[in-house]
């Protein structure tokens, strides 16, 4: 039985059944950035303060390299989410939404490939 009404279904209205993955990972996000950031301090704290080669080890042990890793992938996927929200809620016309949704998820992604590319090159250094 079709509980929708007959203008909704032949406008094609409806659930997109997407709202409740995209809530549920933006609170899975949210949840794995607060440990991890720890790490990001830490590591900032070290950039800023420590000599080099002492930053670099500590960025070498695989633990760290894990934790620094997972919190890039985990903060650009959830700027990303958190961005895509605001995008939807406040840009009315369905042409816009598309390209600055595409190219918002573009950017991070790029940004977050970069950020991988740069730790990954710091390790195989040190």
């Amino acid at each position: 039985m079709d509980y929708r009404t007959p203008l909704s279904r032949a406008k094609g209205l409806g659930s997109a059944k997407s709202g409740t993955g995209h809530w549920w990972m933006q609170r899975v996000t949210a949840v794995a950035l607060v440990p991890l950031s720890f790490w990001l301090i830490k590591f900032l704290g070290l950039s800023l303060t420590a000599p080099y080669q002492q930053t670099v080890d500590w960025l070498t042990s695989p633990i760290n390299t894990v934790c620094i890793v997972a919190w890039t992938i985990a903060a650009f996927y959830h700027a990303a989410l958190g961005l895509q929200v605001v995008i939807e809620d406040y840009v009315a016309a369905e042409g816009p939404k598309i390209i600055s949704i595409w190219v918002v998820n573009l950017a991070f992604l790029f940004l977050a490939i970069a950020a991988l590319l740069a730790v990954f090159r710091i390790v195989s250094i040190g």
